[in-house]
């Protein structure tokens, strides 16, 4: 099908519309194809608002966020990521792109979102307060894509994806011991659940055929959750609580409206440190969305990314991002696999990504499905992530295959990574001297020194003569 035939619009309802841009598909068909898109990316949605909310503190209490509190930002997480889903799908004003993509909670903010969420005078409120802020910034800096484009070279983008995969690296590996913090952190039943937990993964990666292997992670949790459950009812280890499901539906129902963070007893604070901390990690969202964006166009429509497309998924990627922290939620970000799915399948019709959508929103409404979530032993998660967080560094690594392997950009990455990674491994705090929101934003956050230092390297040093 050529580019046109792809995206021109057509009024009636056909299953052929599932291979273009427009048009409506007859039910039967789109609600299969947009639950896959929901199955594809469910579980990488929720998992960040498990470890962070998991690990958050409650500014000045010191104390942890309740099983009832965070079962309600899972609820929330889904349908912010159908809301945010369908303002990429269908555009108002400048904001959307009008292209398949599927939004979802980030991973890329981890790292710096549990810098601000384990700081006692900040908390899980500073967080929150820091998400709103950032994603208003990036919306902004989004409508303004023309004007900086050409600054975000690729040797910056490859090292900014590579940080991001290093600094989960040990995300996923205390996920896998147990969970950070727990009196039982490496005990042999965590590693042994999160092992299986892994290798079922893998397995499922391999013998799945086409785009069933994009199921491989949702596979994995669903038996490494049932070997959990094992453990737990055969009195070898208490790895699974069930109580919070109930005690959810006792507290919350069965059937409950996600709720805005201003209305509960954790309203945001707005930080000026927390908040540049996360701005810096929101240019390096801009700067993954502009791949996924471009990566849609080239691998669905056969075309470059239109400019006022890109500014549009930018202008989702922050606005949606500052939504989801009214909702007490973690920031969204196009989701790369969704883009896989779409690429491989070539269904890249709006209205049947629409009923995904649609699928997340009223999935939102149950909270006992947080619950559920919620009850996910820390090692099944850790099996599961583990792989995600190292394919990011893999992807950033494929990305620098792409850059000019000569002495300016040898001189970028080793910098921007001795610079960037070393300040986190200092023995005290290296910016002592400078107003702790510098430290704030570089002593526990790789990502943000990587981008700086290769950002100014990029701009600065000059390039070989041809």
């Amino acid at each position: 099908m050529s580019t046109t035939n792809k995206e021109e619009k057509v009024a009636d309802v056909s299953t052929e519309n599932i291979y273009r841009l427009n048009g409506r598909v007859p039910l039967k068909k789109a609600i299969p194809f947009g639950l896959q898109h929901v199955l594809a990316m469910f579980v990488s949605n929720l998992a960040p608002v498990l470890i962070v909310c998991s690990a958050a503190l409650v500014r000045g209490t010191g104390e942890h966020l309740t099983s009832a509190e965070i079962t309600q930002l899972l609820q929330c997480a889904m349908f912010v990521a159908g809301i945010g889903t369908c303002m990429q799908l269908y555009p108002v004003w400048k904001i959307g792109s009008g292209l398949p993509i599927v939004m979802g909670v980030s991973f890329t903010f981890l790292g710096s979102l549990l810098v601000i969420c384990t700081n006692p005078e900040l908390g899980y409120e500073g967080m929150v307060g820091a998400v709103i802020l950032g994603g208003i910034f990036e919306g902004l800096v989004g409508l303004s894509a023309r004007y900086w484009k050409r600054f975000l070279t690729p040797v910056v983008s490859a090292c900014v994806v590579i940080a991001i995969g290093l600094s989960l690296l040990s995300v996923g590996m205390d996920s896998w011991g147990g969970g950070s913090g727990v009196a039982d952190f490496g005990a042999w039943y965590h590693l042994v659940v999160g092992a299986f937990t892994l290798i079922v993964c893998l397995i499922a990666r391999y013998l799945l055929k086409g785009v069933y292997k994009n199921l491989n992670v949702l596979v994995g949790l669903i038996l490494g959750y049932l070997l959990a459950i094992i453990f737990t009812v055969a009195g070898i280890a208490p790895m699974v609580d069930f109580s919070g499901i109930t005690k959810t539906v006792q507290e919350v129902g069965v059937f409950s409206l996600p709720k805005l963070v201003f209305l509960t007893s954790h309203k945001p604070i707005f930080d000026l440190g927390a908040f540049l901390t996360i701005a810096i990690v929101f240019l390096v969202s801009a700067a993954e969305t502009t791949g996924a964006t471009s990566a849609v166009c080239t691998g669905a429509l056969d075309r470059e990314i239109k400019m006022e497309e890109l500014q549009g998924s930018l202008a989702v990627d922050g606005f949606s991002s500052a939504l989801s922290g009214c909702f007490g939620c973690l920031p969204l970000t196009s989701f790369s696999q969704n883009v896989g799915l779409v690429t491989i399948t070539q269904v890249i019709n709006r209205f049947t990504i629409l009923m995904g959508a649609f699928i997340l929103i009223l999935s939102s409404l149950f909270p006992p499905l947080g619950a559920f979530f919620n009850s996910l032993p820390q090692a099944v998660l850790g099996g599961c992530t583990v792989m995600m967080f190292g394919s990011i560094m893999y992807e950033g690594i494929k990305m620098l295959k792409e850059c000019e392997f000569d002495d300016r950009t040898m001189v970028i990455v080793s910098l921007a990574f001795a610079i960037g990674v070393g300040l986190t491994q200092t023995s005290g705090n290296f910016f002592s001297a400078f107003p702790h929101e510098v430290g704030d934003i570089f002593n526990g956050n790789a990502v943000a020194g990587v981008f700086v230092v290769s950002l100014l390297l990029s701009l600065f040093l000059p390039k070989k003569k041809k």
